[in-house]
């Protein structure tokens, strides 16, 4: 069965990442993948007992915490796209200078993205680009820098990338040490690129005649727009300041900041037209929202689980412990499979391979080598914070290397060849810039 079970999770990977050939959602082969592999571990022993479907429930409490935290947020950020909250960013950018815009346009994803997540950031911004930006090549350079300023964005934000929230809310990191320990290195994982092509591009950008992204379908006044747009936020800001007061999960403080979202769009909603009512209910909001992510997160996490109760990824870590030694190293390659795969199995897989190391445990060790370098897989060690920043960033390599691409490429039919000779390197030199600055100031 344990064979079984490796190869079950390599079919399944394979079909998800054939998707688009299969014209099968992915969500549903994550979700068969899942299922399939913990029947294996049902049938596994000599009889079937109680300790799988124990172990089964036990994994289902972190993934469910993560899949509310996942839905919750996801809910916030269609409220305020409903109720036209991000149609008054276009009034605050004034410029028509290529570079300066591009500039503003970088800056302003990369802290969005900390906030409202790296998918949601980067749609509103191609988006925005649509009414600000004419020309094929032009747009698709202003694209590419949008999905790395994205990615590096919402690396240090606990909020701002799903795989840095999974590791917040598994324990491996706390809110506050990964803003401070990644913000520059991501910081700078965006400059390079940014500094490279402001350097080539020239001339002022000429919008399109037609400019119809953007346009908000409510009859809201531009102040009633920026009051969504600033409760929103301040929902998703709350999330790590209520994880930090009261010690809870941050999928509580989620439900918290969206129960009070929820009530006040309906409290300012009661004077609306009852068509118009109807039509911007929580229930038709949650309908736009994608739940097919959320059903794969499900899978590939009951998937991952599969395989730490089954023991292979304690037996891959204690080969890479043995054999690799080195957490940079570690990291680099999970940075670099992250543009070919998907993040979140590689994080979650990750996480099962290494435990959390407590600082008793490393008082209870003679040898100084072994607590140095335990020392990284303690809660906010280096492991885990490059961890954070490598899977975060490094899907910028390939266009289709993270979410954030993925719909730039879907909104703005980018040609993967083109992005792989004009902005592939400048990607991966942005993140090994970061890497660099990481070690040394770490």
């Amino acid at each position: 069965m344990f064979y079984l079970i490796i190869v079950l999770f390599i079919l399944g990977y394979a079909a998800i990442s054939l998707e688009r050939y299969l014209s099968v959602d992915k969500a549903a082969i994550a979700l068969i993948t899942g299922a399939l592999i913990w029947i294996c571990i049902a049938f596994g022993g000599d009889t079937i007992d109680e300790v799988p479907r124990h172990e089964l429930i036990s994994h289902l409490g972190n993934i469910g915490g993560l899949a509310f935290f996942l839905l919750a947020t996801m809910v916030i950020v269609g409220i305020i796209d409903s109720y036209g909250g991000f149609s008054v960013l276009p009034k605050f950018i004034r410029t028509t200078d290529k570079v300066r815009l591009l500039w503003i346009m970088s800056f302003l994803t990369f802290f969005m993205s900390a906030v409202l997540g790296s998918i949601a950031a980067a749609i509103v911004m191609i988006s925005l680009m649509w009414k600000l930006v004419g020309g094929k090549t032009t747009r698709w350079f202003f694209a590419g820098m949008i999905v790395i300023a994205a990615n590096a964005g919402g690396a240090w934000s606990p909020i701002g990338n799903i795989s840095t929230a999974m590791l917040w809310i598994g324990g491996q990191v706390s809110e506050w040490s990964i803003i401070l320990q990644l913000f520059v290195p991501s910081l700078l994982c965006m400059l390079v690129p940014l500094v490279v092509i402001s350097l080539t591009m020239k001339g002022e950008a000429h919008p399109p005649l037609s400019t119809g992204c953007l346009q908000s379908q409510v009859p809201a006044t531009n102040r009633e727009r920026r009051m969504y747009l600033l409760s929103g936020i301040g929902g998703l800001l709350l999330i790590p300041v209520f994880k930090s007061v009261t010690n809870l999960p941050p999928y509580m403080g989620a439900m918290l900041a969206l129960g009070i979202l929820w009530i006040t769009t309906e409290i300012l909603q009661r004077k609306k037209q009852k068509e118009l009512r109807m039509r911007l209910t929580f229930a038709g909001i949650l309908k736009k929202t994608d739940l097919s992510a959320i059903f794969f997160f499900l899978g590939i996490l009951l998937a991952v689980a599969g395989l730490e109760s089954a023991g292979c990824l304690s037996i891959a870590g204690q080969f890479l412990n043995e054999k690799v030694h080195n957490i940079y190293a570690i990291n680099l390659a999970i940075g670099a499979f992250s543009s070919l795969m998907n993040q979140i199995p590689l994080v979650a897989g990750t996480m099962g391979m290494f435990d959390v190391v407590s600082h008793d445990a490393l008082t209870a060790i003679s040898d100084p080598a072994k607590v140095a370098y335990l020392n990284h897989f303690v809660t906010d060690g280096s492991f885990w914070e490059l961890l954070a920043y490598s899977a975060g960033v490094g899907g910028n390599i390939l266009i289709v290397g993270s979410a954030a691409g993925v719909a730039a490429m879907s909104l703005t039919k980018i040609d993967f060849v083109w992005y792989l000779k004009k902005i592939s390197l400048l990607a991966l030199a942005g993140y090994l810039s970061g890497v660099v600055v990481y070690f040394l100031v770490k």
